[in-house]
Order: structure tokens, then C-alpha cells, then sequence
């Protein structure tokens, strides 16, 4: 679905549920706070448990073709992340501050996270810093998304999703 903007998309019926739901709640405000930045075609929305807290990630794609992802706690409705992301490693804006290969980072996300590996995303953080972002699915069924630092291989972020709306057309595993 096209649209100008994600909170059509939201109303148009990607989300109806999760949309009326948020009414005058913190997706509203989430929302509100991503198109001061960036508009664009909806993509995906997240639910995700972050350090025990809930946060929205929600993905569009802005008319220039670059993917952005926005992280948005839940309670509050403050944007708390924005990045924007390459299709490939090899991407001047990330391979300038990559100093290690995707098969480190994902050998670093399954020894701290073990299962399948379902998708890799080369990001660019805010600041310009690299960052791979590894989803896993464990042996229960369970997606955890593992963000690796592209230049030292720490890792960053750990995320567990509780629920999804949308899906990426070329989502690279």
C-alpha cells in the first residue's frame, strides 16, 4: 500500500486494531514525532521488549527509496532512535566505519543468542556510526533482534519482539 504518510497507513488499515486502539495514547504520539522528520510508505511496525521496556519500531520508506526505522517507547511516545539503512554492507555510508565482516557479527549475535538467523540490515545510526542488525529466531519461536557494532563488534542492542505488523519486500535472509 502507498501512502503519503504513516499515520494513513495506520488508519487505512494496516493496523486498524493496533491504530484504535492507540488513540490519544503514545503511538499517537510516536507518530506525530516520526512525520516532523521523515514521511513516507509504512513498511513495518514492531512491538518490541527492550531491557523489560516496550518500544515501537516502525519502518518507512521515504520517497527517495531509503528505509528508516524510528524506535518510540511505548509509554511515553518520545522517539528515542532514528536510523536510516543501506541494502548492502558494501555501502560507502557503512563501510566506511565497518572494521568487521557481517560473518563476525553474526557469529557474535549467535554465541550471545542462539537460533536461526532470519534477516541481516546494515544501519547507520544517527551519528554515522555502523551497525549490523541481526534477527534470531530461537528454538521456541522467539525473534530477538541483536545489534552489533560495525567497527568494535560489541554489541549494542538486544530486542525481543512481541508482535509485528507489515513486512519488508526484500528482507535479506
Amino acid at each position: 500500500m502507498k501512502t503519503t504518510t504513516l499515520s494513513c497507513a495506520l488508519v487505512l488499515g494496516l493496523a486498524t486494531s493496533v491504530s484504535s486502539y492507540a488513540a490519544g495514547q503514545p503511538m499517537d504520539k510516536c507518530i506525530a514525532a516520526i512525520q516532523k522528520q521523515k514521511t513516507g510508505e509504512f513498511i513495518k511496525l514492531e512491538k518490541l521488549n527492550v531491557a523489560g521496556k516496550p518500544f515501537y519500531e516502525f519502518e518507512i520508506k521515504d520517497s527517495s527509496g531509503i528505509e528508516w526505522e524510528f524506535m518510540c517507547d511505548a509509554k511515553t511516545g518520545k522517539i528515542t532512535e532514528t536510523e536510516s539503512e543501506v541494502s548492502k554492507a558494501d555501502d560507502e555510508a557503512f563501510k566506511k566505519n565497518a572494521k568487521i565482516t557481517e560473518k563476525e557479527a553474526v557469529d557474535i549475535a549467535l554465541k550471545a543468542h542462539p537460533g536461526t538467523v532470519q534477516e541481516v540490515e546494515y544501519e547507520i545510526e544517527k551519528n554515522g556510526d555502523a551497525s549490523y542488525e541481526i534477527d534470531i529466531v530461537n528454538d521456541k519461536a522467539v525473534e530477538t533482534k541483536v545489534e552489533v557494532n560495525a567497527a568494535n563488534g560489541k554489541i549494542i542492542e538486544v530486542s525481543t519482539e512481541a508482535w509485528e505488523i507489515g513486512e519488508e519486500a526484500d528482507e535479506k535472509r
